[in-house]
């Protein structure tokens, strides 16, 4: 397994698989890898003849009061698990060699951005599409995997895509939980036991809203309802509780169409989200 650093470098390999025929595959990560990130990497090695795996805790992403300086790293523990994995390449760059100094071109996505995660963090996703965009031009793949736990962002990605005539195929892979139910993230080591107790209330909410679709409720209003019933008790601050149109990521008032059910809620400091997706 090969751990590159340098664009340039990365950019040479990816050109070279390509030019000898082989299928390149992305799983692009901001390390801290687990069991998510992991079945990602599966995902791409039965698709893929070679597969990268980038590690980057993404600078553009992070709003000015949010949690970039102690995102969790750990990076001989990732390097260990993409070569159990059979990874073969890693791409670990630095801020630097990713942004000049006077860095100045962004990637915009202008309408699924606007809502659930977008409005609570303006800058986010538009620091998402610049950097997978760079890492698709960088890795020169033909394929990512995304998991459906980023639900937003994974659609946002698919519409860039398709907007931008992109050559990449995005594979959404379904969302991985613990065995408790709480939804895999890099944050969970955040929580302390209280938090991480309380914080399953957004899995049993997700849980009761997909029973209840699933019994034949199409009012989005009485599935919020019965997850703020879920929710409240907890103690957690809520961000959003939102049932969204999954073509446009707009508010549902009856669910007569694909929809996402996703909300977004704070244990402590620590920001946790989970989502379904109905119809």
């Amino acid at each position: 397994m090969k751990i590159i650093r340098d664009p340039q470098e990365t950019q040479q390999l990816g050109l070279f698989w390509n030019s000898q025929g082989l299928k390149v595959g992305l799983v692009p990560t901001m390390g801290y890898l687990h069991d998510g990130h992991l079945s990602l990497i599966d995902e791409a090695k039965k698709r893929c003849d070679r597969v990268f795996v980038s590690i980057f805790v993404n600078p553009t992403q992070f709003g000015p009061n949010e949690d970039l300086d102690r995102y969790p790293r750990d990076f001989a523990r990732d390097e260990a698990l993409c070569e159990e994995h059979g990874v073969d390449a890693v791409f670990y760059p630095t801020p630097e060699s990713m942004y000049a100094p006077d860095f100045s071109t962004w990637v915009h996505e202008d309408s699924l951005s606007q809502t659930l995660c977008g409005a609570s963090r303006p800058v986010h996703f538009r620091g998402v599409t610049t950097v997978v965009t760079k890492l698709f031009n960088i890795t020169q793949c033909r394929l990512a995997v995304f998991g459906k736990k980023d639900a937003q962002q994974a659609l946002i990605i698919c519409r860039m895509v398709r907007d931008l005539n992109l050559p990449v195929e995005i594979v959404m892979a379904p969302l991985v939980r613990e065995a408790d139910g709480l939804a895999l993230s890099s944050r969970n080591k955040f929580l302390s036991a209280d938090e991480h107790q309380r914080a399953l209330a957004l899995s049993r909410a997700v849980r009761e809203v997909e029973r209840l679709y699933g019994a034949g409720e199409r009012s989005a209003e009485k599935l919020l309802a019965a997850a703020r019933v879920i929710l409240e008790p907890s103690g957690g601050r809520i961000d959003y509780v939102e049932m969204m149109a999954r073509d446009n990521l707009r508010p549902l008032a009856t669910l007569d169409r694909p929809a996402l059910f996703a909300l977004a809620v704070f244990f402590g400091q620590t920001r946790l989200i989970d989502n379904c997706f109905l119809g």
